[in-house]
């Protein structure tokens, strides 16, 4: 597997809807703070642990057709404090791992040795429009069954021909737009426009309990229509005690920038 597909690996985790950002800047850490005048605190979530299966789809540019690629993840999770995430390919050899913390994130691919960093809560490669940026607090929450965005606001819809029958128009509290729909109390897909001007849609299946908390199963994004990443959830386990180890990262001397 080439140095450009491990990259686009995390990115793409779009895992992970709700992965898109703003193209040219670079968001400050989302501290989690109340507005002004507002004294409320909400309490913080329990950590989980999560295993599940990533499947890459891209299009082979010799014949046209998918070609897909499995890879074997677990995320540990403090929900809106840090995350850890391991991606592992055939042998159990490590594909990357990916560190979010308050004071930055940093990201490793060990057999290429490659690795990136940046500070905020999205992660990606802010002079790369092929790639999506990922909104990590909004990603690590789909595994806990929470398909929208925090302190979201429904909206009119468009007076015009582009107006989606039965979706909901919304918009999150840092001001972008989305639409999602529901079948009962299932959010079905959400979606929004990405950058370079393309639809980014994710699309949620197979609702199951996972101790207790109703998470789909089985998660697609697509660009402009085109699937390009699926995963399934194998298991999730709550009030997880993590090693101090799963929160440090080290980064090689002899590892190259990406980018540099």
């Amino acid at each position: 597997m080439g140095a450009r597909l491990k990259i686009k690996i995390v990115f793409l985790l779009a895992v992970v809807a709700v992965l898109f950002g703003c193209a040219g800047q670079k968001p400050a850490v989302d501290s989690g703070a109340s507005p002004a005048g507002m004294a409320a605190v909400e309490a913080p979530r329990d950590s989980l642990r999560a295993k599940f299966l990533l499947t890459i789809v891209q299009q082979d540019s010799a014949t046209g057709k998918d070609v897909a690629q499995e890879l074997d993840a677990v995320i540990f999770s403090v929900p809106g404090k840090r995350y850890r995430m391991e991606l592992t390919g055939p042998l159990g050899i490590g594909v990357a791992s990916l560190l979010w913390q308050e004071d930055g994130w940093q990201m490793t691919f060990p057999t290429e040795k490659l690795y990136m960093k940046g500070v905020g809560y999205m992660v990606g490669l802010l002079n790369n429009d092929e790639l999506p940026l990922v909104h990590i607090h909004q990603v690590a929450d789909i595994f806990d069954g929470r398909l929208l965005p925090e302190g979201y606001e429904e909206v009119s819809p468009p007076n015009d021909s582009t107006m989606v029958e039965g979706a909901t128009y919304a918009r999150e509290k840092l001001g972008r737009s989305f639409t999602f729909q529901k079948e009962g109390s299932h959010v079905t897909w959400l979606s929004r426009m990405g950058r370079g001007g393309k639809t980014e849609t994710i699309r949620f299946y197979d609702f199951k309990e996972f101790e207790g908390v109703e998470t789909p199963s089985r998660i697609i994004f697509d660009l402009d229509g085109v699937r390009f990443l699926e995963i399934r959830i194998k298991k999730v386990t709550r009030n997880k005690s993590f090693s101090s180890g799963t929160w440090r990262l080290n980064i090689p001397k002899s590892f190259k920038r990406v980018g540099e």
